[in-house]
Parts: C-alpha cells; structure tokens; sequence
C-alpha cells in the first residue's frame, strides 16, 4: 500500500485554519466552512548540533515543566473501504495521518529549555505562548534528539517563569503503522467479501508520542481533549463520549470528545471504523461492545456484554469507588497487538477475547473472555484511576489486574469454579520465568527501566503473574478484610495521581492497625524482599530432625546468587493427623529448637504451604517425600487439590535444579493412573513436557511416549471415551478441561483408540464438508491429532476451511492444528505464509511460529525461519511491540546442546534483539541449564522408563 497521497486543496486549506491554538474557533468555522487559502506543508525540523543543547540525565524528562491539558486535532487518511478504478490492479489506501496539538504546561523550575517526547513524526517549527500575558515568545532552535530518548528539545531566547503558565502548539505529520503499533490500519472481510479498514492506536507503554508530540511518561498525566476529522460513514470512538459531531464536506466530518480526566499519555485511545454495537443491561454506566456489523447481527457480542456489566457492578462495589466516567465502550478489532488494552473509557481487544459464537465457540471458551475482560476493567481502578509512578513498577498496574481478575470471575460466574486454575497457572509461569538469575525484581531500580526496549522487558509473567501471587499471599497474611480496606483507601487516596509500592504498604498496614491487629513483620518488613529481590526461596523440610531453612531457588545449581537473598516466609503446614499450624521463617535456617511440630511420627506426613498461599517452593528429606506419594497412590484425597499439583511440580522443578533425584520427579506421576481431577494432571502434563523437549530426538523418548505415558492416560482417556466418542462433555469445568487433555495426551501417545477416534471424526466433517459433528469444546485437540496423524488431504482441508472462515473462534483453533503436522514440507509451507498479511495477521505471526517450534517436526524449521526473517517476525519490537521476547523464548525452549548454545549467542551477538534482548539472556541460561541437566540425567531417565514399562509388560 502506499504510505502517502497528497491532500485534497479543501483538505489542505482546512487543517491550516484548524489548529488546535485555536481549537474553540476552530469548532464554529468547520460548521461553517468558511476557510481560508493557505496550505499545511509540514516543516523538517532543522539539525541542530547535540552538543549546543544538554539532553537531561539517565533519558528522563526533566520536572522543570508538568504539562495540564492537551487539544489535540487528528486527521488520519485512510479509506475504510476501496472502490477499485478500472485496469486498476491495487486499490489505493493512504496510510497518513496528520494533526496538530497545543499542550497547556506550568513551569515548575525556570528554564530555557522545553523537553518533551516525538518520534517518526515531522513537526512544524513550534509556537510557544505565555499564557499569563497571552505573549508569543522567541523560540531560538528546536531539534529532535537522534538517540533512544526520543526527546525533541526547543531552546527559548528568554527563561521560562517559574509558577508561570505556558503553551506549546505544533503540527505534525506521520505514518499510519501497518504492523500494529500507535496509530494502525487493520482490514478486515464483512460478508459480501469486501475488504474494510478501520484505524485504531495501542500507545502503551511509549507510542503516544508517535501519535503527537507529548510528555510521554506516565506520572505526566493531564487532560486530552480529542477531535478527529474522518469519512463520512465511520464512526470514531475515543475515552469519552462525543461532544460535537458534524459533515465538513460529502467526504468528511469531525467529531469532537469531551476532554478526558487527569490521565497518562499511554491510555489515550482513537478508533475509526463502521463498526456497529451492542447495548450492555442496564447500568449506572453505559456499556456499547463495538464489532464487526457481521459479529454484532449473529449475536457474538452478546456475551461479553452481559459479563462486562456484572464484572464492573463487583469492582465498583469491592472498591467501594465508582468507575471513573460516563461511558465504558469496548470494540474487539480483527488485528491488535496484546490480547487487550485498558484505555481509559475504550479498552480493545482482540476478536478472539471479546467475540463468543454460538455452536462454534467452545463453552470453555467463555472462561477466557470473562477473565480478559476483568483483567481489563480492573484496571479502570488499577493503572487509569491510580497509576504507577513509573515503568519500573508496572506490576502496580499488571499485577493488581491479575489477582482481582480471580475475584471478579469467581463472582461472575461461580459455576466455572476457575479461580485454582487460574492461580496456578499464574504461580507456574511466575515459577518458570524466576528460577533465572536473567529475572528482574517487580519494583526494579529506575535507572534499570529507561530505553522502550527496557520498559517492554517488563511486561512479562513476573510483573503480571509474580505480582498477583505476592499479592494473595499478602492477602493471606493480612486476611482479606484488611487487604480489602487497604486497597480502597489507596485507591481513593490516590485516584487521579500516581503511587508507588510504599503507598500500597501503608495503607494496608493501616488498615490492619485500625482492626487492633498486630502486624509483626510489619506490611513493609513482610513484602520488601519480595518486590526488591530476584526469584523466591525453597524452603526444606528435614522431618527427622526438624530443621528448616531457605534458599534462593535457580534451574542451574551451579550458579551462585550474586544476591544474599533471605525472605520472611509464611510457612503453612499440615499432617495427615494434626491441624492446620503455621509460623515465620526470617533466617536461614533454625534447628532443632523449637521445630518439635516438624518432627514427623510413625507413618507420618507433613505437608507444608497449604493451597500454595506462599509463593515458594518445598522440598523435603526422601522419607517424607515417600509418604506424601505413597499418599496420592492410596488415597490422594486426604491432599488439598492444590497441593497434589504442586507437589509434583515441585518435584520435578526440584530435579531440573539437582535437589532432589529425578527418579523421584517421575515416582510423582504413578498416581495419575487414577486420578481424574484437572490440576495435577495439567501440573504433570506441563512438566514431562520438559522431559519431552529435552529427550524427544533421543532413545528415551520410545519408552517414555509408547509405553509410560501411554499406560499412564488409557484410564483417563476411557474415564470420558463413552462422552467422547458421542460428542459430548461433562458438565463440570474441570472435568471438561481434563477431557481435552486425556485426548491430546493419549492421541499424541499413540493411543490407538484416541487416534482413530479423531482421524474417524475429521474425515466425517470431511466428507460432509459442511457438517461439523465434533463438538466446540473438542474441536481445537481433535483437528491437531488428526492433522498430526493425517498427511496433504487433511491438512490442505484445514487451510481451506482457516481461510474460508469467518468465525474468529474456528480460525484460531483450525490455525493451531495446522501447526500439528508431521510433515516438515507443510511446516516449512505454512512457515512461508505467515509472512503474508493475507494469510496470517500479524498479531498472529507469533503464536503460529511457536505453535510451530512446539512441533518437534517444526522446531528446527522455526529456528531457522526466525533468523531468515528477523525484521517482520519481530515487528520492530522495541518500539512498543512485546511480540518478539515471546518469539525468542517460544522458538528456543528445545535448545539442549552446545551448537545450539552457540547459535543462540552468534543470534543474540548479531541482531538487533531490543525488546527482546532480557527474553534472549533469559533463553541463553535455560539452554545452558537445559545442556547440563540432560548430561546428567540422560542415563537416569532412560533406565527409569525401560524399568517402569517393563514392569508394565
């Protein structure tokens, strides 16, 4: 497409007149259309030498200037639908946008110099007027800082007052991004097979600033008042409702916002599109879910809209605050970089997180909507209303919306009963990603959180999935009524400013003393080394004697923390004849002394952290770790449900460590043969996926897959093959989860019956082609085991039936399954076609490489690919894309030699990592650690599965 086409003369002449320093005229003279000829050519700004013009310390804008209140006019050219001309071959599309804003500003420290952020933009020389004496002020240079700072820096002739109010007007001109970032074109097909366009911006954390010149920190927050000129026939949406709205021409009209409250620059939002909306139930607020006029007339919007007004009635309710404003507009775009946004007022999503489909949809398929969506209106509380101080402590914003996200979706809707899967999920990617020395504390030192790139490192499991697991365990501590009155009074203390983890403290420590209930450690004293520290302790159990002690948990036992890290760790702990008891562990290690209640009787277990509430590992000495197993061997009920999977995910992440034999880890998954509740079977699923990528290209791998885990599911599979082979579910959630992974554990095994139950089931929607029998919930693991076990017929049926589909929720799994082939030549195939939009979005290019890599088939092939085509696959990923760390650690997780090792240093050496350069670090140590641990293990493991399947025989 082309990136730019010249204005129309009326188009020009208008945006001349239309500046924002003059934004209340400007309102009245488009109604009238009476503008004057001039034309709007924006201006190169001048190169200024760096050295005439000090940038401020460590790539932070200086506090000299606060600015208040934005006007900012946008005029984004793009059509949202092509009439192709005759002999014309490509339609044309404008990808330009150009604007101009005013920033009122009060000079805090005088100064002469102006900083404040712009990138990829071209700016007109500026306009700066002192506002107490309404007086144009000398502006000697201006220059836009060739560094990562992203810093365009004015010069005044004369000092600017302090306490004296001031503003800053410029016009601008940029690029509508293609892949997904600031302002983005996305196209989409309706039903009659034409294209559409729609434009829409994703600015966090640092792309405000390639919409408009601004000071592009999130403690500069201020008032943005938006107006918009665009087609007639599109609608845009903003943060606040429509003030004003008019035709300027038979082309376009503008709409103009009311202004916003006090807000950071990152939440600002635009959409332009001829979407249409569903109306939530009654509300104190008014909630409209913008689609696709085709999603909106089936009723796939219908769903979210009703959870989103209970989901906002709890939080309003548990916060005891209300939303902030009017209106809650919602709009699920076909391309988005994150799977949602919160803007302030119009959070986006993917299609695939907001639209529910009747009868294609799987049922589980609403547990993803409705913990997205209050993952996002928890941060109308958490972020927009009260927002972190700066990058370095973004879990403020993440991790609060991911523990109240668990709250929200066990009030809405009880009968999932998802709130253990969730929290475990969360606890093993928190898990994964800490037990590396490349992990980063939740609040980071500042000066190590300055560049994009760094900032984008911070989005990750430990800022989301670490920062909710410390918080429940200091809910836990502190109890909930006090965790709950402690947050409110944050939240209203702060609503409109920014905090920063101390304010947290002192609130909840308050709000225990004001229950007369002593806190000994204090909040603070509790949770510093928690937030401050890299990782998380294990914490060992020697029943014998009674000791105890903790230790800083990594994968690689041969590395030594720089750290002298110790935690006050709320230790939890129950036996199989006694009750529940807990203490504190602040030290290293305390003996005998006092540990009588450690010291295990005759036949007797101890289980320590109860439901997992604390966020560290236990290990124990052999003769315990027997009994809890021979426990969930006989009677694996007399366990908490949470605890029988996490103690086989401690064993086994205990034995990637050395600290415990990994004969032990793979004794933790002989109960399974009986047990049919989800969570210990994902847990042992998930961590003999390890032992998968590590051995798959090897000898173990014929005993482990043809015989132990085969063996090991046939029960589970035959607990639902009666539901399966009909095409029905459980009613129970968890049970319909467990379903879905007896049928992909025992198809990708090798189970007879399971293969030729989903190769039978795909045929029969082959032959009928337009009869799909299977139902929604096995849709996804059926299509991947018969493509797995298929050949060209039945994947080329799936990549007809990907791109014939309009239904969001059967293209994603129909593009997962085509992942599953065997066949290396149809891998490398569908390789090629991510790199074509048409094919596969952009947003999706990531996920179907490393559905891909999965494949053990494929993971060569991806390696490979990424390398070939770093620059699209990674999307430019330090300039506010997250795409690319996920593709690195998704692309490396089989890396297990040390020419793999070596590849993965020349690719980190000689590329332009950026975002994803902590994500590369971090797959360098697991591959390190990966190299050793199958050193050591590889005899162990093989003589454990040929003596396990032979006792089979």
């Amino acid at each position: 497409m082309p990136g730019k086409s010249t204005l129309s003369k009326a188009l020009a002449v208008a945006f001349a007149v239309l500046t924002v320093s003059a934004i209340g005229g400007m309102i009245s003279m488009m109604i009238v259309f009476e503008i004057q000829t001039n034309n709007l050519t924006m201006t190169e700004l001048p190169t200024v030498p760096s050295t005439t013009l000090a940038p401020p310390p460590v790539m932070r804008l200086p506090r000299s200037l606060i600015p208040e209140r934005y006007e900012i006019l946008l005029h984004p050219q793009f059509y949202s639908r092509i009439v192709e001309e005759v002999n014309v071959t490509t339609p044309n599309q404008t990808l330009f946008f150009n604007g101009s804003s005013t920033v009122y500003f009060r000079c805090h420290q005088a100064t002469k110099h102006i900083f404040l952020h712009s990138f990829e933009l071209s700016v007109s020389p500026p306009e700066v007027i002192d506002r107490d004496n309404n007086k144009k002020l000398s502006v000697l240079s201006h220059q836009q800082h060739d560094d990562e700072s992203d810093f365009l820096e004015i010069e005044m002739e004369e000092n600017l007052k302090t306490n004296g109010n001031y503003s800053l007007s410029l016009s601008f001109d940029g690029e509508i991004s293609e892949y997904l970032q600031a302002l983005y074109v996305s196209k989409y097909t309706e039903t009659d097979l034409d294209f559409r366009f729609l434009v829409a911006t994703n600015l966090e954390p640092t792309s405000a600033r390639r919409l408009f010149p601004c000071f592009d920190e999130p403690d500069m927050k201020a008032v943005f008042q938006l107006t918009v000129i665009h087609r007639r026939g599109t609608e845009a949406l903003s943060n606040t409702r429509q003030q004003r709205s008019s035709s300027i021409d038979e082309e376009w009209k503008y709409t103009q916002f009311f202004p916003t409250p006090k807000m950071s620059s990152y939440l600002l939002a635009l959409t332009i599109s001829e979407f249409k909306f569903t109306t939530s139930p009654e509300n104190r607020v008014t909630i409209k879910t913008y689609a696709r006029p085709e999603a909106i007339d089936a009723g796939h919007t219908r769903y979210a809209a009703e959870i989103t007004a209970e989901i906002l009635k709890f939080y309003e309710e548990h916060f005891d605050l209300q939303y902030g404003m009017e209106d809650l507009a919602q709009i699920a775009l076909p391309d988005l970089e994150p799977l949602a946004m919160e803007n302030w007022g119009l959070i986006t999503y993917q299609e695939g997180a907001l639209l529910y489909e009747e009868g294609v949809s799987s049922w589980l398929h609403k547990e993803v909507i409705t913990t997205v969506i209050a993952h996002e209106l928890a941060h109308q509380w958490f972020g927009n209303q009260v927002t972190m101080k700066w990058w370095n402590e973004i879990w403020l914003n993440e991790g609060f919306a991911t523990y109240m996200s668990y709250l929200a979706v066990d009030h809405a809707e009880p009968k999932f009963q998802i709130k253990e899967k969730m929290i475990m999920d969360d606890l093993h990617a928190a898990f994964e990603e800490d037990a590396l020395l490349t992990s980063h504390p939740l609040s980071a030192p500042p000066n190590d959180v300055q560049t994009t790139g760094e900032i984008l490192g911070m989005f990750d499991a430990i800022s989301y999935s670490k920062g909710a697991m410390v918080l429940r365990m200091l809910a836990e501590y502190v109890k909930d009524k006090a965790f709950d009155d402690g947050i409110r009074e944050y939240l209203k203390t702060h609503r409109g400013g920014n905090a920063d983890q101390e304010d947290l403290w002192v609130f909840i420590q308050n709000a225990l003393q004001a229950r007369n209930k002593e806190s000994k450690p204090t909040v603070q004293e509790f949770m510093e080394n928690w937030t401050t520290q890299i990782g998380y302790p294990v914490v060992t159990i020697n029943t014998i004697s009674g000791s105890i002690n903790q230790k800083h948990f990594l994968y690689n036992s041969s590395a030594v923390s720089k750290y002298g890290l110790l935690w006050k760790i709320p230790i939890t702990y129950t036996t199989n004849i006694s009750e529940p008891n807990d203490f504190w562990l602040g030290e290293r290690e305390r003996g005998t002394d006092g540990m009588d209640e450690l010291i295990s009787k005759k036949g007797e277990w101890i289980l320590v952290n109860i439901n997992t509430t604390g966020y560290y590992r236990v290990n124990y000495n052999v003769e315990n770790w027997d009994r809890l197993l021979w426990q969930l061997e006989t009677n694996p009920s007399r366990i908490p449900l949470m605890n029988r999977a996490q103690l086989v995910d401690d064993a086994f992440n205990l034995a990637r460590a050395k600290q415990v034999d990994v004969t032990l880890a793979l004794k933790s998954t002989r109960f399974l043969r009986s047990e049919t509740a989800y969570l210990p079977w994902e847990s042992a699923i998930r961590n003999l996926e390890y032992f998968i990528l590590m051995f798959d290209r090897s000898e173990v791998y014929g005993p482990m897959q043809q015989l132990y885990l085969r063996h090991q599911v046939e029960e589970l599979y035959n607990f639902f093959k009666n539901q399966t082979d009909y095409s029905t579910v459980p009613d129970d959630h968890s049970l319909q989860h467990n379903q879905i992974t007896a049928i992909e554990v025992a198809c990708s095994n090798g189970l007879p019956d399971c293969v030729e139950m989903a190769t039978e089931k795909f045929a029969e929607w082959m032959d009928r082609n337009d009869t799909n029998t299977i139902h929604t919930n096995l849709r996804s693991v059926i299509y991947c085991q018969a493509v797995a076990a298929g050949d060209k017929k039945e994947w080329e049926f799936a990549w007809e039936k990907f791109l014939n589909s309009t239904d969001t929720s059967e293209k994603d799994q129909l593009r997962k399954a085509l992942s599953c082939t065997k066949k290396t030549w149809l891998l490398n195939r569908y390789l090629s076609y991510t790199l074509d939009p048409d094919k596969i979005r952009l947003m999706d290019v990531t996920s179907t490489v490393n559905h891909i890599a999965q494949n053990a088939a494929g993971q060569a092939l991806a390696w490979n690919f990424i390398r070939a085509h770093w620059d699209y696959v990674s999307q430019g990923g330090w300039r506010g894309r997250r795409d690319a760390a996920s593709l690195v650690m998704g692309v490396t997780r089989r890396f297990s030699t040390p020419f793999e090792l070596q590849e993965l240093i020349r690719f980190r050496d000689n590329t332009e990592m950026n975002g994803a350069y902590r994500a590369t670090l971090q797959a360098i140590e697991q591959t390190q650690v990966n190299i050793q641990w199958v050193q050591e293990n590889h005899d162990a493991v093989l003589e454990w599965f040929e003596r396990e399947t032979a006792n089979l025989e």
